[in-house]
């Protein structure tokens, strides 16, 4: 099963959709309490930084018999960042990176769904920072679907981006003694979502 893959759009739609995925066509609200927005820097050209956002809105539509009319719709609280330290998520927040007094939200609004077999997708939309819009392409797979103890019908996706911050104006950088600087451009984002059905 999938929503959204990664091969070309020279394959059949029709070879690529499972009828089980029929059953989960509606209207979905993402579960922020069991969900992950999160993005990976490279720190003094030696070792990962990991953060993500503790406060974000969405909601999904699902179309099971044509996963191109799929959508996706993300508001990120940007003032909710979050990297295991409080100095440096003061600074990501200050002037010289989000400048989130300025700009509160983070947004991502879906313009393309491709599923292309299996569980693979890819959904390509318009990523607005700072107030700079930039098209990004998202890898999917799909986790699956359950019904949980409370009675919500659940789908899964996990997947990941690739961007670089500076086309999005996020330019600042210190140069290292040793050669380099210390925060790389590419920026890794990380998706993992739990979704609930609407009513």
């Amino acid at each position: 099963m999938g929503i959204f893959d990664r091969r070309t759009s020279t394959a059949p739609a029709a070879a690529a959709v499972n009828p089980d995925l029929a059953a989960l066509t509606g209207d979905y609200t993402l579960d922020s309490a069991h969900s992950t927005i999160g993005f990976v820097a490279r720190h003094a050209m030696v070792t990962n930084v990991k953060g993500g956002f503790q406060e974000f809105t969405g909601t999904l539509h699902l179309d099971g018999s044509d996963p191109s009319r799929s959508t996706a719709s993300i508001d990120v609280q940007m003032d909710s960042i979050s990297t295991g330290s409080a100095d440096r998520d003061g600074h990501l927040k200050s002037a010289d990176f989000f400048r989130t007094d300025e700009h509160p939200t983070m947004t991502f609004r879906s313009t393309k769904a491709e599923a292309l077999g299996g569980d693979g997708y890819r959904i390509t939309g318009d990523l607005t920072i700072l107030g700079t819009t930039k098209p990004l392409v998202i890898d999917l797979e799909f986790n699956g679907a359950a019904k949980d103890p409370f009675g919500n019908e659940r789908v899964g996706f996990e997947g990941t981006a690739q961007i670089l911050r500076s086309d999005w104006g996020l330019k600042w950088n210190a140069a290292l003694e040793t050669g380099g600087v210390l925060i790389s451009d590419k920026i890794k984002l990380v998706f993992d979502i739990s979704a609930i059905r609407k009513a």
